[in-house]
């Protein structure tokens, strides 16, 4: 089933792959029987369903999950199953991919105003005289 992120952005299931493997952590006496880890991986370079710039945006935010052939791997091993591994992969892709696709607002460079530099400045000569106050005294002859 494909990966719904948005309304508008699916993601086809032919760009995930799924595959368990056994993990660490609670299980009991199944933990070194059954394979509950997920191991998701996504093909971010191959896929067609983001443009360009999300794709880059997705390489910045997927940090060390991004591997070298450009694919993000997510392993999921918090749960005891396999479908709650599952689910909670496919939920941490999905949030990176919403996050990836929030255009960052640019920045408009503004200058500050003559009052801004005379507030700073009038801080600064307050600053510099109490710190002059902390000093040894000198005894004037």
């Amino acid at each position: 089933m494909p990966l719904a992120v948005t309304a508008e952005v699916v993601i086809p299931e032919r760009d995930l792959s799924l595959a368990f493997v056994r993990a660490s952590g609670p299980g009991g006496q199944n933990v070194n029987k059954l394979a509950t880890a997920v191991q998701l991986r996504f093909d971010l370079a191959g896929t067609t369903a983001l443009a360009e710039r999300v794709k880059q945006r997705a390489r910045a935010l997927a940090g060390r999950r991004l591997t070298e052939d450009g694919a993000i791997l997510i392993v999921a091993r918090n749960h005891r199953t396999q479908e709650r591994n599952r689910a909670e992969a496919l939920e941490r892709l999905s949030e990176l991919l919403r996050r990836a696709l929030i255009e960052p607002r640019q920045r408009v460079a503004t200058r500050p105003t003559r009052a801004g530099r005379e507030r700073r400045l009038a801080t600064k000569a307050h600053t510099r005289g109490r710190k002059q106050l902390r000093g040894r005294v000198h005894w004037e002859d």
